[in-house]
């Protein structure tokens, strides 16, 4: 068996040419042996241009392969029309195991209806650390008991759906204050701190029988003195496989994010990966120069006997998932729009219901600019109101929209300072904040004024928030 078949390269949906700017791309990759590809159709790509992209592929390549997606927030964060399921802190907050079992089982379906048999979730971090810029609401939470559960629950559901699910980032993302987009982010915790706290959800995973775990491009040197991010430590990885007995495949983050390099090739960054003992490299820059390198060196004993067993895995992991069926179980009765909606009931974080009148003064302040990809638009609330025929324009209740994800290379986990000066300005006066991030960015909104969370720009919860101030001009709350 091919080396490349341990290779699995991007496909990026565009606006302007779907995938069919991908054909040559995989093409070239088809020919090398690669083992899958990983879709990403964030920006607008539909279901069915998805489903129609994998079903040619797998004809094109004629032999099984693995083709998986981002689904942490569901099937409709990478396609229209799909379901779009809040962010896992929010569904955490909610406190029932039944909402985390809907996640996994709705995320593992519509999967699958598109053609992805492998979903790179769940997210395993803790959120620890408040200055974090890139986990934060992607983690269900901080406390380790609470995470494992939830992230069991996950994974359980979804693989009983007949795809594979992938844990990450091990050993744990949460305690950085770098994006490992940007840059190698350094934790300085002993293992003794890390057996306690960030491995517990992995040690869970594993429990479950996770099919797959993802490295964090993350440097642990009181564990690793080395210096080497987990995707390149023997001694780390080493503990995966050893002491938590972990037989699945171990898998790169993305290996165009510069925490993967460090400012070296990346042609020596995946066999120094191979070595060390991941088994899949995910989204090279260059397939051809990867897949190039690892053959060259694949005369190494070492690297030999390595590359062995990880074509193994990765051959019982297509087989199991090429013979999987749905559990055809009854989803638990819940929606997406009906959780959506429990979240805004569930309280303000800061504050009383205001009393809106019946015009709304909609004000926006979108942190969420700059980064490597455009974030998705911040006018669903505003179209929401007009459906519903509710008054927006200036004289009216101020309500100030204020959207602060995790992104890719944003860099920061508070608001920047334009945001900081727009918020000095609109908030004074207003009637309500409503904050489409992690909870504790109250605490930056200047003033005293109600503050409504909302978790997630997604357009799931602006649809939700625009039922709810609909309702409040009401007078039906």
């Amino acid at each position: 068996m091919t080396v490349a078949r341990l290779v699995f390269p991007a496909l990026r949906w565009r606006k302007e040419t779907g995938f069919g700017h991908e054909d040559g791309a995989i093409d070239t990759a088809l020919s090398l042996g690669v083992g899958g590809f990983v879709v990403f159709g964030v920006g607008g790509a539909r279901a069915d241009e998805i489903g129609r992209l994998t079903e040619e592929i797998r004809h094109r390549a004629g032999r099984p392969l693995l083709l998986g997606s981002d689904l942490e927030r569901g099937a409709g964060q990478q396609a229209r029309r799909l379901t779009e399921i809040p962010p896992p802190a929010a569904l955490a907050s909610l406190d029932e195991e039944t909402v985390i079992a809907w996640a996994g089982t709705t995320t593992a379906r519509e999967a699958r209806r598109m053609g992805i048999n492998w979903v790179l979730a769940p997210d395993a971090d803790l959120d620890l650390e408040p200055e974090n810029p890139i986990i934060q609401t992607r983690s269900f939470g901080s406390d380790p008991s609470r995470v494992s559960h939830a992230v069991r629950s996950w994974i359980h559901a979804a693989q009983a759906e007949g795809v594979l699910a992938c844990a990450k980032h091990y050993p744990g993302h949460g305690r950085t204050r770098l994006d490992s987009h940007q840059g190698l982010p350094r934790v300085e915790v002993p293992l003794e701190v890390l057996a306690g706290t960030d491995l517990r959800p992995f040690e869970a995973a594993v429990d479950a029988g996770v099919a797959s775990i993802m490295t964090a491009h993350v440097a642990y040197p009181a564990w690793d003195p080395s210096g080497a991010s987990a995707t390149r430590s023997p001694v780390i990885l080493g503990h995966l496989r050893r002491q938590l007995r972990f037989g699945g495949l171990i898998v790169t983050d993305a290996l165009i994010m510069e925490g993967a390099r460090a400012g070296r090739p990346e042609t020596d960054v995946v066999v120094e990966a191979l070595l060390a003992g991941c088994d899949l490299l995910l989204y090279p820059g260059d397939a051809a120069a990867v897949t190039e390198a690892i053959r060259g060196a694949a005369d190494s004993p070492e690297l030999a006997a390595r590359l062995e067993g990880s074509l193994a895995r990765y051959q019982r992991a297509v087989e199991s998932v090429a013979g999987s069926t749905p559990s055809m179980a009854d989803i638990i009765g819940l929606s997406a729009p009906q959780v959506a909606e429990r979240l805004l009931a569930n309280g303000f974080l800061r504050g009383s219901p205001p009393a809106l009148g019946s015009t709304i003064d909609l004000e926006v302040v979108d942190d969420d600019q700059g980064g490597w990809y455009a974030p998705g638009p911040n006018d669903v609330v505003r179209r929401s109101l007009a459906r519903r025929k509710v008054a927006v324009g200036h004289g009216g209740a101020r309500v100030v929209l204020v959207f602060a994800e995790p992104r890719a290379a944003k860099g920061r986990s508070g608001f920047g300072p334009a945001t900081q000066e727009r918020l000095a300005a609109v908030v004074p006066g207003a009637a309500l904040v409503v904050l489409f991030a992690h909870p504790r960015l109250a605490a930056e909104v200047p003033g005293e004024c109600p503050v409504l969370g909302a978790w997630h720009r997604q357009p799931l919860m602006q649809e939700a928030v625009g039922g709810w101030l609909g309702k409040a001009v009401s007078g039906e709350r």
